[in-house]
């Protein structure tokens, strides 16, 4: 997954930073700010010590150097203190209940506030991709759990269909209940 577009001041024309670290984001494009998320973000693992260096020193060239991140605990193994990004350090702080478990609070000097849909590092591709587009339609007003939620259930009534197709064929192969001899 590449950075689409990213959303920038009105003082800076739209950037489409090249994705050489195989960085996995997308980044709503300009336009009116509407809307609770700014984007997603598909780390490779739940080690934020590993995954932050790359997204805060990717989005530092389009946003403005990171300074703070706010992370829920509840699917990060640790939270580290600080992590060092490319001739800085990004403070990082865990709010079990104020932060949405499933979102990324970035802070910026320049720009200021940015929140990111988390996708679960062990996502399927095809639903990390749908979750990644809907993250970045300002149309769309929901919270990062709340996507994450419409997603599995989305998924769960996908498994249900295709159970009762399943079903439905071994039902007319065998003919009506009771109807066998």
């Amino acid at each position: 997954m590449t950075v689409l577009t990213v959303r920038t001041s009105t003082n800076t024309p739209p950037v489409s930073p090249s994705n050489r670290s195989g960085l996995r984001l997308s980044l709503r494009p300009p336009g009116p700010q509407v809307g609770l998320l700014d984007g997603a973000w598909w780390p490779r693992s739940r080690d934020l010590l590993r995954e932050l260096p790359s997204l805060a020193s990717q989005l530092d060239s389009v946003w403005g150097r990171i300074t703070r991140v706010a992370v829920n605990p509840a699917y990060w193994g640790v939270i580290p203190r600080e992590v060092p990004v490319r001739g800085h350090v990004v403070k990082v702080v865990g709010f079990r209940t104020e932060q949405d478990p499933h979102q990324l609070l970035l802070l910026s000097y320049r720009v200021g506030r940015w929140d990111l849909l988390v996708v679960p590092p062990e996502a399927d591709p095809d639903v990390a991709s749908r979750l990644m587009a809907v993250a970045c339609d300002p149309r769309v007003v929901r919270t990062a759990s709340a996507l994450i939620a419409a997603q599995a259930m989305a998924a769960t009534a996908a498994a249900v269909a295709a159970w009762e197709v399943e079903v439905g064929a071994t039902v007319g192969r065998l003919g009506a209940p009771g109807g066998r001899r």
